[in-house]
């Protein structure tokens, strides 16, 4: 028998894999296809991310530096309200190496990663867990301590044990250009109900360019609109659900639901990277495979340490939904020099961001 199962190896399941089998437990995980593919979400994070990765990795990632952003309330002719900072204030990185990065750091520490198993079915027990996953056909069954669902915004994991679903589910587009771009900001566009369109530029490896709005909108037709006004072509195509919203559980009798699952993300960027690891760190804390009542103190730790960020963050996607004449005097009057960190709304009221404000 596991201490651990881990269905899904991306970020979040990764890292609390490679933490896990550190702390010297038996852990195996799983992911239904091969790491990385096909491409979750984008590779803009904060340079925070550097922190969850070994240090030979940083060349082989890193794409572009960031300095700020320039929202707009319509397309790229429109005035732009840049938002920066005099250093880096984020990196763009190579996606689908950073999962396969992260997963051979799960390897190198003891961690049993499997490719190709699609779990089917989760059960549990009074004393453990049964996992059955679909392998080329066959069948094959696990037995766990614990199961860390670490499966994304539609978590088999989740379903299968009756956990409750995020507040909400978008519908995230994106695409890229092949033209090298090395500029510095990132471009924001406030043009899709309730959320946004973007522009990154990723150096050698070209352009990004995406979207997310509400299920039932027309995405495709949004995004083919965005490109066009770039007068660019794109290849690539992505897709994908991007969970808002955590429910008021994560955590059933020997399941715990860690990363996008469990909707640890920003509700105002959809981006789920650095919550993800930051909850699996937690989970590796706290939990003890043995004693099940460590389920809930793992709900208290990453609720204490990324509530309020979440919650912060809901009222800051409200301003995307504001009329254009009040969006276009808050870029107004808050553009310029910012002492914001990506990932934590809260540092909007910290010292460094009321002096730059005033400055």
């Amino acid at each position: 028998m596991y201490d651990f199962v881990v269905v899904g190896v991306g970020p979040a399941g990764a890292r609390f894999a490679r933490r896990a089998a550190e702390s010297g437990y038996d852990v195996l995980a799983l992911e239904k296809g091969e790491v990385g593919t096909p491409l979750a979400c984008s590779g803009h994070v904060s340079t925070d991310i550097w922190e969850y990765v070994p240090d030979a990795a940083k060349e082989k990632l890193f794409q572009n530096r960031i300095y700020g952003a320039n929202f707009r309330i319509g397309g790229p002719d429109t005035a732009a309200n840049p938002f920066y900072k005099n250093e880096e204030i984020s990196n763009v990185i190579d996606r689908v190496e950073l999962d396969r990065t992260l997963a051979e750091a799960a390897r190198d520490a003891g961690a049993d990663v499997r490719e190709g198993h699609t779990v089917t079915d989760v059960r549990e027990h009074a004393d453990g867990v049964t996992v059955t996953a679909s392998v080329g056909g066959d069948e094959e069954t696990f037995e766990a301590k614990m199961v860390a669902g670490c499966d994304g915004p539609i978590s088999k994991v989740r379903r299968e044990v009756g956990l409750p679903e995020p507040g909400e589910l978008l519908h995230g587009v994106l695409a890229f250009d092949d033209e090298p771009d090395h500029s510095d900001f990132v471009d924001v566009h406030l043009t899709v109900p309730r959320f946004f369109a973007w522009r990154i530029p990723r150096g050698d490896a070209g352009v990004e360019y995406g979207l997310a709005a509400p299920p039932g909108k027309e995405v495709r037709e949004m995004f083919d609109v965005l490109t066009g006004t770039y007068d660019v072509e794109t290849s690539h195509f992505c897709s994908g659900a991007i969970p808002i919203g955590p429910p008021p559980s994560v955590t059933s009798r020997r399941v715990f639901l860690v990363g996008d699952a469990a909707a640890q993300t920003k509700p105002f960027t959809g981006g789920g990277i650095l919550y993800g690891m930051t909850a699996a760190d937690h989970a590796v804390r706290e939990i003890d495979p043995d004693r099940p009542r460590t389920l809930g103190e793992y709900e208290t730790a990453w609720r204490t340490d990324l509530e309020r960020e979440i919650r912060l963050g809901h009222w800051v996607r409200r301003a995307y939904s504001l009329p254009q004449p009040v969006q276009r005097a808050g870029l107004k009057a808050m553009s310029g020099r910012i002492g914001v960190h990506m990932d934590r709304p809260s540092s909007l009221f910290s010292a460094e961001q009321l002096k730059a404000f005033f400055s």
